[in-house]
């Protein structure tokens, strides 16, 4: 039979349950989008700006059982979009990339667009391919929705030539897509028994989960009950282990984590990590104290050892191998390990925390512990958090709950500013019936706020709070301390309401923290009328979050003594002159 290229790109996404594709048409990929119009599974979203359909995608996968996919056009559309496929790639995240490319059935060169696009995106995809026949459109497109899936997830990039999607060509079959069998899982017997040993026989154990953990919840829990272990999170694992839990600390365990948290790892003799790689964020650049008795659970064997030795490395899924650790334990006594009030405890040093927030003069402007508590009260568990990169993420962190697994997502090792405001809408799409919030550093609302446009037109009704303080405020806080200067982090002109109007979006203010409450429950009434609503909160950042404490101080310690004296003797001349 014979199949223009295009058709077979729209069959084989849609045997993969493919639902959204996200860019922007040009001339390598009209027909494809011709395609994808006439297709009642899959809906073409158009976008303002390839990166921003690159965090929509990225968003689908994050919160759906769905793969993000993007159709781009080559060369400009893959370089814009590598902001979100970098992001992907880093994050663990799969991706499914379809690009269009230059003619390969003339004889000339210097075409529009053309470029080596598996080279330009080696660094941050799986696996790249580029087929050469018809033949090859379907298989090709199965093989790298399974490798995006498999092991550490991560996007993948197919590029299917121009002259391939217009012209017919013969094919064999159109074969349905079959998932392969899970690999078997490879962990022995012998390691499971030493990981119990490790634990059972610790008085201070303690759990640490990132993303790799979000469908283990369930064995996290199991097993942090069963030994009495506090538990902490990664940032992207921030929603892992559910923070209403009495076990719950807060995301790392160091310097740079709140007092619930560092108090109780404080003398943690073992500790059980899954589905972290110990990355820059996660340990507050690398300022935890990790114990010797570590047993570290990862589906990717590479992150073993990197950081962090570890006595026990049990590489797999992070349930299956959770399920059978659990299952082990089971099987011993419980342990009666000296952490009887680790709960009591926990609770006192939140609440404390909380405390020192509240105690905190915000002057004119909205305490961010006055806002996020009116947002807890007003989102529903099973309700959708996206975070932007800035001084609001760690704010986020340590001041907002997250109840429930995957309910909660931002950018974290590419860590990309302007990732939520797409993102929010890649997740409203996947999700209609939840509602979904972004919170969005100013900063980060300039460089992707016009893919409102998108959302107004879609009619999805989402909430994007943007945190206006007129600053970078992660860079020019850490900027304060050495420099004692703020060099191009200081930010002028914003209009949010502008940007509403201009966009289409409804706009509320929000500038006392007597009126979080009624504003936050005004924004997402109005936004469950199927319009996007932009919140300008006038945010106070002028108490500093302990991680942006903790990772100035961690890396000031490392610098020698002459170091430390310039820049110390530097900031103090410049504090005394002005």
């Amino acid at each position: 039979m014979k199949k223009t290229g295009a058709w077979l790109v729209r069959y084989a996404l849609e045997q993969i349950g493919v639902r959204f594709t996200f860019g922007i048409p040009g001339v390598h990929n009209t027909e494809l989008y011709d395609e994808l119009n006439n297709s009642d599974t899959i809906q073409p979203i158009l976008v303002t700006h390839e990166a921003g359909g690159a965090f929509m995608a990225d968003a689908i996968s994050r919160t759906s059982s769905s793969i993000g996919t993007l159709a781009i056009v080559p060369a400009a559309g893959a370089a814009y979009s590598s902001a979100g496929i970098g992001e992907a790639y880093l994050d663990g995240i799969p991706m499914l990339v379809i690009s269009g490319g230059v003619r390969t059935d003339i004889p000339f060169t210097y075409q529009l667009h053309q470029m080596d696009q598996q080279n330009f995106l080696n660094e941050i995809t799986k696996q790249t391919w580029k087929v050469s026949r018809h033949s090859e459109i379907i298989p090709t497109i199965y093989e790298a929705y399974r490798v995006a899936n498999e092991g550490e997830p991560g996007p993948v990039f197919v590029e299917v030539p121009v002259n391939l999607q217009l012209f017919t060509g013969e094919v064999d079959s159109l074969p349905l897509f079959e998932q392969r069998a899970p690999a078997p899982l490879l962990v022995e017997s012998s390691q499971i028994d030493k990981a119990v040993e490790l634990l059972l026989k610790a008085k201070n154990p303690g759990i640490f989960v990132g993303w790799g953990a979000r469908d283990a919840t369930q064995w996290v829990t199991e097993i942090a009950e069963f030994l009495n272990a506090p538990v902490s999170t990664t940032l992207q694992g921030l929603s892992v282990f559910p923070a209403n839990h009495p076990l719950h600390t807060g995301m790392s365990f160091g310097a740079s984590s709140v007092p619930a948290a560092e108090n109780a790892f404080r003398h943690c003799d073992c500790l059980l990590a899954v589905g972290t790689r110990f990355g820059e964020i996660a340990t507050g650049s690398f300022g935890v104290k990790v114990p010797e008795d570590l047993i570290h659970v990862d589906i990717n064997p590479r992150v073993f050892h990197a950081n962090y030795p570890a006595k026990v490395a049990l590489e797999g899924d992070a349930s299956r191998v959770l399920e059978l650790l659990w299952q082990a334990l089971q099987k011993m006594p419980q342990p009666t390990n000296q952490r009887g009030m680790i709960r009591e405890q926990i609770l006192k040093d939140k609440e404390q925390y909380a405390q020192a927030w509240l105690q905190h003069d915000s002057g004119e402007r909205v305490n961010p512990l006055h806002f996020f508590r009116a947002l807890r009260r007003a989102m529903k568990d099973d309700d959708f958090l996206v975070v932007d990169d800035g001084n609001h993420t760690f704010l986020t962190a340590e001041l907002m709950p997250i109840h429930r697994s995957k309910r909660m997502i931002s950018p974290t090792d590419f860590n990309c500013m302007g990732y939520a405001v797409p993102a929010v809408i890649g997740t409203k799409l996947a999700n209609p019936d939840q509602q979904v919030v972004g919170i969005i550093g100013d900063g980060a609302f300039t460089m992707t706020c016009m893919e409102i446009l998108t959302a107004t037109r879609l009619k999805l009704g989402a909430v994007f709070f943007v945190f206006h303080d007129g600053e970078l405020s992660q860079i020019s806080q850490a900027q304060e301390i050495p420099y004692n200067r703020k060099t191009c982090t200081v930010l002028q002109g914003l209009d949010v309401a502008g940007v509403a109007k201009a966009t289409g979006a409804r706009f509320l203010a929000l500038e006392r923290n007597a009126d979080c409450s009624e504003v936050v429950e005004k924004a997402l009434k109005m936004a469950a009328d199927q319009a996007p609503v932009v919140v300008d909160v006038k945010i106070d950042y002028s108490k500093r979050t302990r991680f942006t404490e903790g990772v100035v101080g961690t890396n000031l310690k490392r610098f020698n003594m002459g170091t430390k004296a310039r820049f110390i003797g530097r900031a103090l001349l410049r504090r005394v002159t002005g």
